[in-house]
């Protein structure tokens, strides 16, 4: 009886699977996600901040008309210290520089850092529009971060939040707050130059929230 080979056919077939599975890991490791794929979490319950993008005002021109938000605070006289002193992003709803470090001179003012990309971020807006709308509210100042501020203003004309808001693309807040990875995350300055963050940064689910979140830092 003939016995069956097991020499080096065998080990030709087993070089082969080998090669295959590979191949088939490096595909694998190389196919791009699917868009429905959640992305990753952050401290503060949003996804990995993208790289800002930087856009002409001529392009943001007409999304600035179509958002119509007020203008952005103008510079006042300043504390002299604190952690925003020089501290100095773009408008969001119009061309200009804004001076976060006076933003608070005749008052407090919230700070909400935020991002169109960010869902939680989306889903406290209208609390901060309604919030800022009561009588005796502080004002809201919106800083929109690490993002694209096509999408930013896009958003703020579909959601209907018309609040004044800035635009840092060059994380100047963030380091100077020292804010860790994520958002949102909101701020109450103070007129002394003190500025103090929201904690726990969870987002605001309704206009009562950001009010008790206010009393508790004035």
């Amino acid at each position: 009886m003939t016995r069956p080979r097991t020499g080096p056919a065998r080990a030709d077939v087993v070089s082969t699977a080998v090669v295959v599975l590979l191949v088939a890991l490096a595909v694998f490791a190389l196919w791009p996600r699917s868009a429905e794929e959640p992305e990753a979490p952050t401290a503060a319950g949003g996804p990995v901040a993208p790289q800002a993008v930087a856009v002409p005002d001529a392009e943001l021109a007409p999304l600035r008309a179509a958002a119509a938000l007020p203008p952005c605070p103008v510079p006042a006289s300043a504390p002299d210290g604190g952690p925003l002193a020089g501290v100095t992003v773009a408008c969001l709803g119009a061309e200009g520089p804004v001076d976060l470090g006076s933003v608070a001179a005749g008052g407090p003012v919230l700070l909400n850092l935020w991002a169109s990309w960010c869902g939680p971020c989306r889903e406290e807006l209208p609390a901060l529009a309604e919030y800022a709308g009561r009588p005796g509210s502080v004002p809201v100042l919106l800083v929109d971060v690490d993002d694209d501020p096509r999408a930013a203003l896009r958003l703020l004309t579909d959601l209907g939040v018309g609040l004044p808001s800035a635009l840092d693309t060059g994380s100047a807040l963030r380091t100077a707050l020292d804010v860790p990875p994520g958002l949102p995350y909101s701020f109450l300055a103070r007129a002394d130059g003190s500025v103090e963050r929201v904690d726990p940064p969870v987002p605001f689910a309704d206009a009562d929230a950001v009010a008790a979140a206010v009393a508790a830092l004035s």
